[in-house]
């Protein structure tokens, strides 16, 4: 923990290249309040720098005549940076492009089923990330236009699960996640989950979830973010793993229960 404070206070001494004004830093980071919830002040100060950082090492074009603006690129930036908050920008290495469409968009699909069969069709999307190349996200400026998903998150998740090779909900995991406690969390969750779906009962994560524990975690990860305490209630040993893996704590009710228990006298 004091390497990671010592981590925090170096990064808040860089000086960011660019300089925002606090009231267009509060502009941005309202309609991400929930996501944002969990961190102190030095946390989102040292956010705020990563997400300058990133826009640095990244380049952003816009898809259907959409040209994403200072506001849209600070927000992604944001979005793009907390999971890896505690990690490092290291983790987004080795690719640089950032498409962004207006609302969804619709991605040509090419599929080979188990008779042979080649079945070609276009599927509406909201985002994308490609092994080695771009993440493709869509742009509302509602958020409740996004319909709950976490387009942001869900997309650099994945980027981050295909740091060890293609997507497959096993990301590479730093030292002291014990791997097979990872993976009896998730193959348990993910087989709960499937019988959820194909029971037809109403869920807290996407359906889509039970697509692939690729989905699946990239999903779970955006519940983390957005809405940990329900995740914490349903599924509290893949809290307990994701907690580990982006070294972050959102769960505010267990924080706020932690602290009580501090200062009971």
């Amino acid at each position: 923990m004091n390497s990671l404070i010592q981590g925090l206070r170096r990064l808040l001494g860089q000086r960011p290249r660019a300089e925002i004004p606090d009231t267009e830093w509060a502009a941005i980071e309202l309609p991400l309040a929930p996501l944002l919830a969990h961190l102190d002040a030095t946390e989102r100060a040292a956010l705020r720098i990563l997400a300058l950082r990133f826009l640095d090492s990244k380049v952003f074009c816009g898809a259907a005549g959409f040209e994403p603006d200072n506001r849209v690129r600070l927000s992604i930036a944001l979005q793009a940076c907390l999971p890896v908050l505690k990690l490092g920008l290291e983790s987004y290495a080795g690719w640089r492009g950032i498409i962004v469409y207006p609302e969804d968009f619709v991605i040509p699909r090419r599929e080979i089923d188990e008779d042979g069969l080649l079945h070609e069709y276009d599927e509406e999307a909201l985002g994308e990330a490609w092994p080695g190349g771009p993440v493709v996200l869509s742009w509302f400026d509602a958020p409740e236009d996004y319909e709950g998903a976490q387009v942001v998150i869900h997309e650099f998740a994945h980027k981050l699960d295909m740091l060890n090779g293609e997507a497959d909900g096993l990301p590479p995991l730093h030292a002291g996640i014990d791997e097979g406690a990872w993976y009896d969390a998730f193959e348990a969750a993910y087989t709960d989950f499937c019988k959820r779906v194909d029971a037809g009962e109403d869920d807290l994560l996407d359906p889509s979830a039970a697509d692939h524990p690729a989905e699946f975690f990239a999903i779970a990860s955006e519940v983390f973010f957005s809405d940990a305490k329900a995740l914490y209630a349903q599924y509290p040993e893949i809290y307990a793993q994701l907690s580990l893996f982006y070294r972050q704590d959102t769960n505010t009710s267990l924080q706020a229960q932690a602290l009580g228990s501090h200062t009971k006298i």
